[in-house]
């Protein structure tokens, strides 16, 4: 299928032709357009016919009419109100149409799974956006017999649960169930493989298919490609992973911070690859990395998903992370550079003023470009001290950096005792180190990053504690809770219930 590499080499003069057309709309305006085509299409829904759809679109201001109408929705609310009906079988619920998929939310929160609708219009829409980030590999300067080799695409299971009335799965295995007939040649590790559903026994058949395979791309969430790199490289007695497949050049990744593995990640190799960052969540393919000399994301502005955002700061949200109900909500005309912002989805799968969890930054207005910062509910803030998931990874990232050393995972958790504040860490390192030194770094660190962190460390928040422990043992409490392989990450922020079974699983495992 030689036509294909060629048609993808050429495409970077469409690429250039489709930049001048999107020139022609500027992002507000493709968000006009994108917002009253879902209200059209939804409007004789029974979620349109509720909050009047039909007479927003006729108002002076569709977009603030439908803000002062719906409300903001999380998980939790949009399912109890709206979702559970189509899990029940019913259709024109919150999208026209019968949903007949619903994505197992692959999340870091150790909960009951999500199950988070999928429409045949997200799956055009995903599919959709997908082409476009293929195109835009025409500004990699790659040879056209690049594009002829094969894509390794370690996700969830294509064998989806089969319930009453749906099939429910990992969106990674809805989508690659679903991949173009043209596709498929290039398409790793091939329909029989993706169909199984036990992680290690997928590795164990990756890896002895793996002498058979060209791959040239790779997608995937770090931790778990790496570990199929490492098996790989061990079972043929390789030196780095390019001695079988010697024309991988680009690596896919989205869903977490990609800096604590890189170094682990690139001592598997043999030359540079190209790092691509998506943001492809299970509600969405909501922002992509569209060139190679671009470190964000640009925001999908025109292809089914409408969004808001909310500053996340102390007027719009409580400690735990839950939105205010006078919170302010910013529509895409009123975003700033340099501030964190929650996401708000309506989109062509029947999420409306949903909040996915995540927080964003924009880094260019301009092409609307965006960084992934943390999660609402995945920070720590018991004194005051308001450290997100990106000081975190940061100051983690500079502490393995002094030390030298491969932390690829890492949580955290606060503690009140006695009336004294505390922080707990927990790092993944099969290296020596030295704990209460690593310990200092990293807080000199966060102190560097956050001042609220280093003016709580002189008054309230009195203690820190780290504890290292093995890489493996990370991955083998994920494989306890089900979650192990396919587009599961390992939670930075640990509370409550989920602190306790962790705390308990790695107790167990050093006594014996």
């Amino acid at each position: 299928m030689a036509f294909i590499g060629k048609a993808i080499k050429r495409a970077l003069t469409l690429q250039k032709t489709l930049n001048l057309v999107r020139r022609r709309q500027t992002p507000v305006k493709k968000q006009e357009k994108t917002f009253l085509k879902l209200l059209r299409k939804a409007q004789n829904t029974a979620f349109g016919r509720h909050f009047g759809f039909g007479s927003i679109l006729e108002s002076r201001n569709p977009i603030a009419e439908f803000q002062r109408r719906v409300p903001i929705y999380d998980y939790d609310s949009i399912h109890h109100d709206w979702w559970c009906r189509t899990l029940e079988g019913e259709e024109d619920v919150a999208w026209p149409g019968k949903v007949q998929y619903f994505a197992l939310s692959s999340g870091t929160s150790g909960s009951p799974s999500k199950r988070i609708p999928v429409t045949q219009a997200m799956i055009r829409s995903i599919r959709r956006t997908s082409v476009r980030q293929i195109l835009s590999l025409a500004y990699y300067d790659l040879e056209p017999e690049f594009f002829e080799k094969g894509i390794l695409m370690l996700g969830g299971s294509t064998e989806l649960e089969k319930r009453s009335s749906y099939y429910e799965g990992d969106l990674s295995g809805i989508n690659a169930a679903q991949i173009p007939f043209w596709f498929q040649a290039h398409y790793k590790p091939g329909k029989k493989i993706a169909r199984e559903r036990d992680w290690e026994a997928k590795l164990d058949e990756i890896v002895l298919a793996a002498k058979d395979w060209d791959i040239g791309i790779i997608v995937g969430v770090p931790a778990w490609i790496q570990i199929a790199m490492e098996r790989i490289i061990k079972h043929y007695n390789l030196n780095t992973i390019h001695d079988i497949w010697p024309n991988l050049g680009i690596y896919v990744h989205g869903g977490v911070f990609f800096e604590p593995y890189k170094k682990g990640f690139e001592k598997l190799l043999a030359k540079p690859v190209h790092y691509i960052e998506t943001y492809l969540a299970s509600e969405g393919f909501i922002a992509y990395q569209s060139d190679k000399g671009k470190t964000s994301m640009e925001l999908v502005l025109n292809n089914g998903i409408f969004f808001e955002f909310i500053p996340f700061n102390e007027s719009n949200f409580n400690a735990d992370g839950s939105v205010k109900p006078d919170a302010r909500i910013l529509g895409l005309n009123d975003v700033q550079l340099g501030v964190d912002y929650a996401l708000l989805l309506s989109t062509c799968a029947g999420a409306w003023r949903y909040m996915i969890g995540d927080t964003i930054r924009f880094t260019n207005l301009d092409d609307m470009e965006i960084v992934i910062t943390g999660r609402t509910k995945h920070y720590l803030s018991i004194c005051g001290e308001h450290m997100s998931v990106e000081n975190m990874n940061q100051a983690m990232v500079k502490a393995a950096e002094e030390f030298g050393v491969d932390i690829p995972e890492f949580c955290v958790s606060g503690y009140i005792h006695d009336k004294v504040f505390g922080h707990k860490w927990f790092v993944a390192c099969d290296q020596p180190l030295d704990a209460e030194a690593f310990r200092n770094s990293l807080d000199e660190a966060l102190k560097q990053l956050n001042d609220d962190y280093r003016v709580e460390r002189r008054s309230a928040l009195k203690e820190m504690q780290l504890e290292v422990l093995p890489v493996q043992l990370f991955y083998d409490w994920m494989k306890k809770l089900g979650k192990n392989g396919g587009q599961n990450k390992f939670p930075r922020v640990l509370k409550k219930e989920q602190l306790a079974d962790w705390e308990a699983f790695v107790e167990q495992a050093k006594a014996s």
